[in-house]
């Protein structure tokens, strides 16, 4: 069971962008609240849109923003000419519906892809981009020369930014979808020849849970009980006879999934903006 390596294969990307004309429009970024872990990813995909050379601006909103006050901010950047892409930093506060929310941004400056108009398109086949999860796994899949077809595929969480995307997307293209929610019989996981998380519980799966030549794609982002940042794949227990699975992979937390992501963010930036 080898480790991917998230970081090289969002340079390879990146380098590819760069050989690209860059485009000149604003790229917004709405943060709500004093959320540490979204601040910090924020960060990182400023960091990235600036190595790239793009104008990526931070728009801040109070914790205490209503629905309708955010869907009327978005609405107003939406409207600027000069603004090419738009996304929103989830999680939004407990008291804020992020469906009703991210509806505000129109799909031609969706790159999250998370807003119904454009998710509708896409599982249609009439949008030019995808969920950059969604994204994300297939990048791996074609690298590591997997054909769904003949796959078992287990989703574990189904949240709005990882799950949900991903589950929808793999009913075209797997074999079989297992869509497991909080509260689900993991036992299940057992069937799976791949199995793609995002509920950020870490060490949630542990390789004994899985079969020996599955392979674990893993978006959870956690700490444990030491404060370090953990997937919710324990890869720290992987038995050394793993390593002797020659097709058999995971991505590992930090360092796996999260840099992909921002790559193909960002490339869903540049598709748009042609």
């Amino acid at each position: 069971m080898k480790a991917i390596d998230g970081k090289g294969i969002a340079k390879e990307i990146i380098e590819r962008l760069k050989s690209e004309p860059a485009p000149h429009k604003i790229f917004a970024a709405v943060l709500v609240g004093d959320n540490a872990a979204s601040e910090s990813f924020v960060k990182q995909k400023e960091k990235v849109a600036k190595e790239l050379g793009l104008d990526f601006r931070i728009y801040r909103f109070p914790e205490t923003s209503t629905n309708d006050s955010l869907r009327k901010e978005i609405g107003r950047i939406a409207r600027m000419s000069r603004v090419g892409a738009i996304i929103v930093q989830l999680p939004l506060p407990a008291h804020c519906n992020a469906h009703y929310v991210l509806n505000m941004i129109p799909p031609e400056k969706d790159v999250d892809a998370l807003s119904e108009r454009t998710l509708g398109a896409f599982y249609n086949n009439r949008s030019s981009v995808a969920p950059p999860s969604v994204a994300t796994c297939e990048e791996l899949f074609i690298r590591k020369g997997i054909d769904l077809r003949e796959k078992k595929v287990a989703v574990v969480g189904l949240g709005i930014l990882v799950g949900k995307p991903i589950a929808l997307w793999l009913m075209k293209k797997a074999k079989e979808v297992y869509a497991l929610d909080q509260g689900s019989d993991l036992e299940i996981l057992k069937r799976a020849d791949i199995i793609i998380t995002g509920v950020g519980k870490a060490g949630l799966i542990t390789p004994e849970m899985i079969r020996d030549f599955a392979s674990v794609v893993d978006f959870g982002y956690s700490f444990d009980s030491e404060g370090k940042i953990q997937g919710d794949f324990d890869n720290a227990l992987i038995p050394h006879s793993a390593s002797l699975v020659p097709h058999a992979f995971y991505t590992p937390t930090p360092g796996g999934t999260g840099p992909i992501l921002i790559a193909k963010l960002m490339e869903n930036y540049y598709i748009l903006n042609k």
